[in-house]
């Protein structure tokens, strides 16, 4: 184990995390990231969300990341947790290189939609040669996943990617591996093109309880 976070105290590691305060402007989401929906408390660390008014949006979340605090190239990232469900909440554990105003390639350990919290999303996204956004992924169907925890992890090498939930393996990716050094990132977005809005049947607040992030390097590596 090259690096972890177990939030046993109290309050949040300022060596290990960045937190975000900003309007998100992808995927035409529709929160604002606010340092105050990210809590560490009872050993797990939660990403609250909300529905309110804040700086020109009508719901609030969590994000944070360890950009330019840690990034590794190759290995194993777990984490352990138990996430939030309803239309329009999209939580997330993912990695990107560690560079400014860099998206891509992208290594997605957990996705999921909160409209179908049975379903977990494994991806990862880069540009072809030509600029044009490229995916492989797929999909695993199992219990409800914001009832209880479950570990979500990939391990990394210069050929593969491979995904494991709660330690089986579930998808195998050798499409287009990155070879550069990765930072992590949580967050709950809400609402965007993929998730669509929340509506009448979604229940604020939610949270995404994190049990516990780690990243592993082979022995041999």
């Amino acid at each position: 184990m090259i690096w972890q976070d177990d939030f046993e105290n109290n309050c949040l590691n300022p060596n290990n995390w960045n937190l975000e305060d900003w309007a998100a402007e992808k995927n035409n989401e529709l929160q604002y990231y606010s340092p105050n929906n990210v809590k560490v408390e009872n050993g797990l660390l939660k990403l609250i969300s909300k529905k309110e008014k804040y700086k020109g949006r009508d719901y609030t979340s969590g994000a944070l990341h360890t950009k330019g605090k840690f990034n590794f190239l190759y290995g194993k990232a777990e984490i352990r947790a138990k996430l939030p469900a309803g239309q329009g909440i999209f939580p997330a554990f993912w990695m990107m290189p560690d560079k400014d105003n860099t998206w891509l390639p992208e290594i997605d350990v957990l996705e999921m939609l909160g409209h179908k919290p049975n379903e977990i999303w494994m991806v990862t996204h880069w540009l072809d040669k030509s600029n044009t956004l490229k995916s492989d992924y797929d999909t695993f169907n199992g219990p409800d996943f914001s009832k209880d925890f479950h570990t979500f992890s990939i391990v990394w090498t210069p050929d593969s990617i491979t995904w494991f939930i709660d330690g089986i393996e579930r998808f195998r990716s050798s499409k287009n591996i990155p070879n550069e050094k990765m930072y992590l990132y949580l967050n709950t977005a809400i609402g965007g093109d993929w998730p669509g809005s929340p509506d009448d049947s979604t229940i604020f607040p939610v949270s995404y309880e994190i049990d516990y992030v780690r990243v592993f390097k082979s022995t041999n590596e």
